[in-house]
C-alpha cells in the first residue's frame, strides 16, 4: 500500500506485517502487533518470531532531513517507535524512542550483518524528537526534548554511496517483548 503524506516530498509504502498505519490532521500512527521488532543479535541467534516489524518507508533524493515528533504508547519492554533506514536484507539502523525496558530512552541499532544496540539518554515523558539526516554515503542520528536544541546520537554508513542513495527511509513501530 502507498501512503502520500503532505509533509513528505516523496511517497511512502509499506513493508513487513500490517502497522494500522493512518494519517490525520499531521498526525501519523501506527503499531506493532506482538513480538514485532527487526534485530538480528550479535550473538547470530534467531529472535523469530520477532524478525520484522511494521515499516512504513520511501526512497528520498540526495541529501535529507526527516525529523519527527514520536510519541510511543508503551505497554512493553522495548516497545518503540522508530525512525528507520533501509540499505539491505541485513542492512538497517533504527533510532527509537524505546521503553528499554522500564524507562523512555533514546536508543540506536546499527545492522551490519547483525545488529548492536545502544542506549544514549533517557526521556520524561513518552514523546521526544528524533532526526535522522543523509549527508553523501553518512547517516547521522540526532534527538531532542523540545524540537529545538538537538543531541548528536550516532553517526555511520550502510554501504557504499550507490547502495546509501538507495536507502528507504521512515518510519517502524516494535513490540519484541510485548503484545503490540
Amino acid at each position: 500500500m502507498d501512503v502520500e503524506l503532505p509533509e513528505l516530498p516523496f511517497s511512502l509504502r509499506t513493508y513487513g506485517p500490517d502497522g494500522h498505519w493512518a494519517h490525520e490532521d499531521g498526525i501519523l500512527s501506527g503499531w506493532a502487533g506482538p513480538r514485532q521488532d527487526r534485530f538480528v543479535p550479535p550473538t547470530g541467534e534467531s529472535l523469530d518470531p520477532a524478525a520484522d516489524a511494521p515499516r512504513l518507508l520511501g526512497a528520498p533524493e540526495g541529501d535529507f532531513q526527516l525529523i519527527a515528533r514520536v510519541t510511543v504508547g508503551f505497554n512493553g519492554s522495548f516497545d518503540a517507535g522508530v525512525l528507520y533506514v533501509h540499505v539491505g536484507e541485513r542492512a538497517w539502523a533504527k533510532l527509537c524512542l524505546e521503553n528499554s525496558p522500564d524507562v523512555p530512552t533514546v536508543c540506536t541499532v546499527v545492522t551490519r550483518g547483525h545488529s548492536d544496540d545502544c542506549n544514549s539518554f533517557t526521556v520524561d515523558g513518552s514523546s521526544v524528537w528524533l532526526r535522522v539526516s543523509r549527508t553523501g554515503r553518512a547517516f547521522a542520528f540526532h534527538a531532542s526534548r523540545d524540537g529545538k536544541h538537538w543531541t548528536f546520537v550516532r553517526l555511520f554508513t550502510l554501504g557504499d554511496e550507490k547502495e546509501t542513495d538507495a536507502a528507504l527511509i521512515g518510519f517502524m513501530a516494535q513490540s519484541p517483548m510485548g503484545e503490540g
